[in-house]
This record gives structure tokens, C-alpha cells and sequence, in this order.
């Protein structure tokens, strides 16, 4: 009979029946979800509020600056003072009060340009006040020193450089962001699978062993079965419950859409930009998207994705299973589990500080060899382009690194198992090692 089998499915079926794993595994989507929908929802509420900005201009300049748009309507306030204005203006509950100094001197306006308001204004409001003011001083300081603004306008020069390497293939910035949030995503995916379900191996092997169930499990199968099949087991029920996730989300996502009207996959920001965008612009900014998505290595991409992801877990999930051998409570496993966890975080860092910025360098190469950070650092850097050699090499070694760490782990699962009572030290785990 095939014990690691027997193993796998009894350590699958165990986490997919357990009721909390039930419940997190439905519950979890839908509550993240309901938050990212109530946060869209009253964002969407602030976001179609008209706000009525009062504009008083006692120097002249800038009149028919301002044009309404659909959120925000401007009023001009004439024959009055500053103070009257602001007594009309909090009345009128409007958003707020732009005050122009009376003054024909742009240099002394620069600098004496005011709103007032009865809370803090939002900064993209604040922000669009101060270029349509600044464009309307600088084109009436321009016109002052006789300058033709037509003549500005017709030199203006729109530069878009075109990227190519030497072999011929065109690459745009688009593009780049594109590798960037694939490379990032893969790897920031797999720290999180980890962290996750590298804990969870740990912690049934613990409980395992506190309860004395492992003894009578250890009589009839092999250490080594039994920690393969616990490491197999408890990832088939990770990807199981991630699947679900993702399925589960999407449809959520669409429902909640479907049924509120609500885009939650835009920020207010992103909502303010879209409303200022032409649809000729939007439209071709979504072809470009599309075509960067097209000049992807997608095969590449996602088998090495796939072969990196597996192996890094396995990897670390075998380290998580000899440390949950070796103490006998989760309070002992925290001198074990940090070492574990700094490459882990170190690739991490260098991943989106290193590679982003150069991801053919000598930091971010040497890294991606390195089989405790090569998961997440190749991870990232596939995407900008890496030889085949340096990427067969990168997972041969972390291969070879995972069998070897299994090697080591079943050592010390083979001991640790049977060890109570006791709170193990590294010189230990050497002793272990060499039984």
C-alpha cells in the first residue's frame, strides 16, 4: 500500500473537512469584499457630490479661468469685500472660498492667492485651483512681456520615445509596468503562500505531536513519508482554498457590481482622472495595454511561475516541518522560525527596491541563484527578460537546495517527533542531524 497517498489524503481531506477552514474559506472573500465595496460605495457618494466653489477676484485677471465641471461649480462673487464673501460663502454652506488679492502685479499674486474653507479641502481640489490659477498668471505674464502664447502653443513638442532592443523587438513604458506587476505579484504571491501555509504544516505538526497521535502514525510509515505528505497535503488544501478565493471573489465582485453600480476597482482618484480623459485617449491607452500584455513571454511566465512556486514552497515548508518536529509548542518556535523568515523578507526587499530598478544587475543576479531568495527575486525579474540558462540553473539549485533541506528536515523530523519535554538548541538539532 502506498503510505505517502494514504498520507496526502488523510492530511488533505483533514484541513478541507476542519470547520474553521470551512468558514475562512467562505467568509474571508465576502468580507473583504462587503469592506471593498462599502469603501467604494461612500467613495462613489463623495465622488458624484456637486461642491460650489466661490471665486472672488478683486484683481480682474482671471476671469472665465474656471468652467464647471460635473463635481465641482464655480460661482463669481462681485461688488464685495473679502469679509462679506466669507460670511456668504459659510451661509451658503459652499466648499470654499478662492480669494485673488486686488493687485495687476502677477509676481505679487504668486504668492497671495487664498482659499478659505470651513474643514481642510481635499488636495486634489487644491491642487487643480493652483494650475488654473498658475496657467492663467503665466499666459498674462507671457502676454505682458510680448510673447505670442499661439506661437507657444504651436512650438510645444509632445516627445514619446519609442523603445527597442537590439534585436529588433519594440517595448514600451506600458509595457515595463506591466512586467513589473507581474513580477511583483508572482513573488509577493508566493511570501504570502508561504508565511501562510508554511505556518500551518508547522502547527499540525505540533499538535500532532502534543497529542501523541504521531506516535502511533510513526509505528507504520517512515518519517520522510510523513512529512512529504503532510507538506503535499497541506498544499493541495492551500491551492484548494485559494482557488476558491479567486472564484469566489470574481463572482462577488461582478454581483456587487452588477447589483450597487459600483466600480471597486477604481479608486476616487482613478474616477477623477477617468472623468478627465478623453474616450478616444482611454481607448488607446487599453490598445497599448493589450499589446504589452501580447509582447509577454506568457509561456515563460507562467511555467516558471508554476516550477519557482512549487519548488520555493517546498523548499520552505520542509524547514517548517522540521522545526514543528522539534518543539512542542508555538511559543518555542519563534528562535527557529526568524531565520526562516529573514531571506525570505530579504527577497522581498530586494525584489521590489533592487529589481525594479535593475533587474539585470550583479545584486539582483547573485540573488536569484540564492535558493532561500531565487523563488521570489527570479520570480520578479522573468519578466524583464531572462536567459534560459540562468533560469534552469536558478531552479536546478533551488531543487537540489529543496532535497537537500528535506534530507536535513527528515533528520530532525525523525527525532524531533519522539522528543518532549525538552526545548531543543541548534547545537541539538546538529546532534539530531547526525543520529
Amino acid at each position: 500500500m502506498n503510505h505517502l497517498s494514504l498520507i496526502i489524503k488523510r492530511e488533505y481531506f483533514t484541513k478541507v473537512k476542519n470547520k474553521a477552514f470551512i468558514v475562512m474559506t467562505i467568509i474571508s472573500p465576502i468580507v473583504l469584499i462587503a469592506l471593498i465595496a462599502t469603501v467604494a460605495y461612500l467613495s462613489q457618494i463623495s465622488n458624484n457630490k456637486v461642491r460650489t466653489i466661490a471665486i472672488l477676484d478683486e484683481s480682474g485677471l482671471i476671469k472665465n479661468t474656471f468652467v464647471d465641471t460635473e463635481t465641482i461649480k464655480y460661482k463669481y462673487l462681485e461688488h464685495t469685500d473679502l469679509e462679506a464673501a466669507k460670511v456668504l460663502v459659510k451661509a451658503q454652506e459652499d466648499y470654499g472660498l478662492l480669494h485673488i488679492e486686488k493687485s495687476l502685479d502677477v509676481n505679487y499674486l504668486e504668492n497671495h492667492v487664498k482659499f478659505y474653507s470651513e474643514d481642510s479641502p481635499s488636495l486634489s481640489v487644491v491642487t487643480s485651483l493652483e494650475n488654473k490659477v498658475e496657467k492663467s498668471l503665466t499666459d498674462i505674464k507671457l502676454q505682458q512681456v510680448g510673447v505670442d502664447l499661439d506661437k507657444i502653443e504651436s512650438a510645444k513638442i509632445d516627445v514619446s520615445i519609442v523603445q527597442e532592443n537590439f534585436s529588433g523587438e519594440k517595448t514600451s513604458k506600458i509595457e515595463s509596468i506591466i512586467k513589473l506587476a507581474f513580477g511583483g505579484a508572482a513573488g509577493y504571491l508566493l511570501f504570502m503562500f508561504i508565511i501562510i501555509y508554511g505556518n500551518m504544516i508547522m502547527r499540525s505538526v505540533i499538535e500532532e505531536k502534543t497529542s501523541r497521535v504521531i506516535e502511533v502514525i510513526i509505528s507504520s510509515v517512515k518519517p520522510m513519508q510523513l512529512m512529504l505528505g503532510k507538506i503535499i497535503g497541506t498544499s493541495l488544501a492551500g491551492i484548494t482554498q485559494i482557488s476558491i478565493w479567486i472564484i469566489l471573489g470574481g463572482l462577488l465582485t461582478a454581483l456587487v457590481g452588477f447589483v450597487f453600480g459600483i466600480d471597486m476597482s477604481q479608486t476616487p482618484q482613478q474616477q477623477v482622472i477617468q472623468q478627465s480623459i478623453f474616450d478616444q485617449q482611454l481607448n488607446g491607452q487599453i490598445e497599448t495595454i493589450l499589446t504589452g500584455f501580447y509582447h509577454l513571454p506568457l509561456t515563460n511566465l507562467i511555467l516558471a511561475f508554476v516550477l519557482f512556486f512549487i519548488a520555493g514552497y517546498l523548499l520552505y515548508s520542509s524547514l517548517y516541518a522540521a522545526i514543528g518536529a522539534a518543539v512542542d509548542n508555538e511559543t518555542d518556535t519563534q528562535q527557529f522560525v526568524f531565520p526562516i523568515l529573514m531571506p525570505l523578507i530579504l527577497s522581498v526587499y530586494i525584489g521590489f527596491f533592487t529589481v525594479i530598478e535593475d533587474p539585470h544587475g550583479t545584486v539582483s543576479t547573485i540573488f536569484s541563484f540564492i535558493p532561500l531568495t531565487s523563488p521570489v527575486v527570479m520570480l520578479m525579474r522573468i519578466p524583464f527578460g531572462v536567459p534560459i540558462w540562468q533560469q534552469l540553473l536558478s531552479l536546478l539549485l533551488l531543487i537540489g537546495s529543496f532535497l537537500c533541506a528535506v534530507w536535513f528536515a527528515a533528520k530532525i523530523y525523525r527525532v524531533g517527533i519522539l522528543m518532549y519535554g525538552k526545548k531543543p538548541t541548534y547545537k541539538e538539532l546538529i546532534k539530531w542531524i547526525k543520529y
